[in-house]
């Protein structure tokens, strides 16, 4: 590993007033585009002539792009440079918002989204940055602010979405993620500097970057779109067949290639290992969270007796709240994490949402019950999304901090297909049987019960997660040998009690 000389005191190091501004923008130009076209699928599908089923690939080859390209410009960045591949990632964002923005066809519009899934790459990049520029004392704050910022844009998504459509058509939306990236781009250009950590003497591992993609690709397809094909059916079970088959010769791969995409024994270190599995349910809570909350809140109160018969605009309003408590939870998780580590952010945040989503099982009659609910899931979301990375980066070199938060955040994108696609079968398999004919149908009230109780025993599950991390010991700071400060040269991952 070849390294660049690096700032010896906090006043050298660029000021977190300078980098941290244009790291959390760039985050939230992707959160935002991800989750915005979710309220306006059922009205895309009208506009462009295309069958529901179908209008899902939206959203479906978006997390297939960010799920495969986030490793990729995660390791990349530890390569060659993080700073590069976060404009790569951006230039992806903005080149795809600009393409929907042009287009009236639904075949452009998806490869549009695939463009736009490139920004996936942001967080485990910014979050490197971070990790690599900041004074040290701010590092845990910036990361817990980057982090945090996945849910804050999404919720913001969803009113932007709302109150977009109120005035102009749904290209405005495309429009807003064209003027957020740009802005991003300029930012990340000027402000944030040139990377002192690079991996030289890495290899790329394009056959490990094939085999990803590839099961990867097979899972998320499966998950996204089983509920259409059926579970059962062969097109579905054949996906899952593949993804498993496809991820045992990676995994073969990379334990036998002498640079791999992804460091496996890395990967199975349990602060690693247990904090992606905390991940991916919290991914699956907070997706599945979202949908549910938003069908909810549009239900017409007089077919169904439940529900507020809320527009677009107004569901989203409903879901501000979480925004509000993932953007408040940034510097509370940073204080806990500074006193007491990162595991009690993460269980409080497993348990802050599980209490969520068990409160509007039992409590959903008023809109005040989904204002509450909202705002405490997002103080859960958020303090568990400022956690994950502390585990992470407390338990891997500076040289993998990008491929290990990338995996990460890949496996929060796989959670939240499975919960989309979860909450979907457990919506559509209970539906009521109204005395008047409507375009779609209209799941019982049950049916939104039981979705509420998935999504708090998932949470609950991901707050009991960190109890099997033990403590992690902070990674030495390497030094430009690059063997950790004060100790010979060595090619192993330094070892701490993880």
């Amino acid at each position: 590993m070849s390294e660049a000389p690096q700032p010896t005191t906090a006043a050298e190091k660029q000021s977190s007033t300078r980098v941290l501004p244009a790291l959390i923008l760039a985050m939230l130009s992707f959160s935002v585009v991800q989750t915005a076209v979710v309220p306006i699928l059922p009205s895309l599908a009208k506009e462009l002539d295309v069958s529901g089923s179908n209008i899902t690939w939206l959203m479906t080859a978006n997390l297939l792009s960010a799920a495969v390209l986030t490793p990729l410009l995660g390791r990349f960045g530890d390569l060659r440079g993080r700073k590069p591949m976060l404009l790569i990632s951006l230039a992806g964002l903005v080149a795809g918002s600009a393409l929907a923005v042009s287009t009236h066809s639904f075949s452009l519009l998806i490869v549009a989204r695939v463009l736009q899934g490139a920004g996936g790459g942001v967080m485990p990049l910014a979050i490197s940055i971070v990790r690599d520029e900041l004074p040290k004392q701010k590092v845990t704050g910036g990361v817990a602010a980057i982090s945090a910022s996945m849910g804050v844009g999404s919720g913001l998504g969803l009113v932007a979405t709302g109150l977009l459509l109120e005035h102009w058509n749904y290209k405005s939306i495309f429009w807003m993620g064209l003027v957020f990236g740009l802005i991003a781009v300029a930012l990340v250009a000027f402000r944030v500097p040139t990377d002192p950590v690079t991996d030289k003497e890495g290899g790329a591992d394009p056959l490990g970057a094939l085999t990803l993609a590839g099961w990867l690709s097979a899972l998320l397809v499966a998950v996204s779109q089983g509920n259409h094909w059926g579970w059962t059916s062969t097109k579905t079970l054949g996906l899952f067949a593949v993804a498993a088959v496809v991820a045992l010769i990676w995994g073969v791969i990379e334990v036998k290639v002498a640079h791999p995409l992804v460091d496996l024994s890395m990967m199975s270190r349990p602060a690693v290992a247990f904090t992606n599995l905390a991940g991916l349910l919290i991914g699956f809570g907070m997706y599945g969270s979202f949908m549910v909350i938003s069908n909810f809140s549009q239900t017409p109160e007089k077919l169904a007796h439940y529900g507020f018969t809320a527009t677009v605009l107004h569901a989203g309003v409903m879901l501000l709240p979480s925004a509000i408590g993932s953007m408040v939870a940034a510097p509370v998780g940073a204080m806990l994490i500074a006193r007491r580590g990162p595991r009690l952010p993460l269980v409080l945040g497993g348990v802050l949402g599980a209490v969520a989503m068990a409160y509007l099982a039992l409590r959903h009659s008023h809109e005040g019950d989904i204002y509450t609910a909202s705002a405490i899931f997002g103080l859960g979301i958020g303090l568990a999304f400022a956690a994950m990375p502390a585990y992470i980066n407390g338990a891997v070199p500076v040289e993998q901090s990008g491929i290990a938060n990338g995996m990460n955040s890949v496996l929060r994108t796989v959670g939240g297909a499975i919960g989309t696609a979860v909450m979907t079968a457990i919506l559509t398999g209970d539906t009521m049987k109204l005395p008047i004919k409507i375009p779609v149908q209209l799941p019982t009230l049950d049916a939104y019960k039981h979705a509420f109780w998935t999504t708090a025993v998932v949470c609950i599950i991901a707050g009991v997660v960190p109890f099997l991390i033990r403590t992690v010991k902070s990674v030495p700071a390497v030094t430009a040998s690059g063997a950790p400060a004060g100790q010979a040269p060595s090619d192993k991952l330094v070892k701490t009690d993880a």
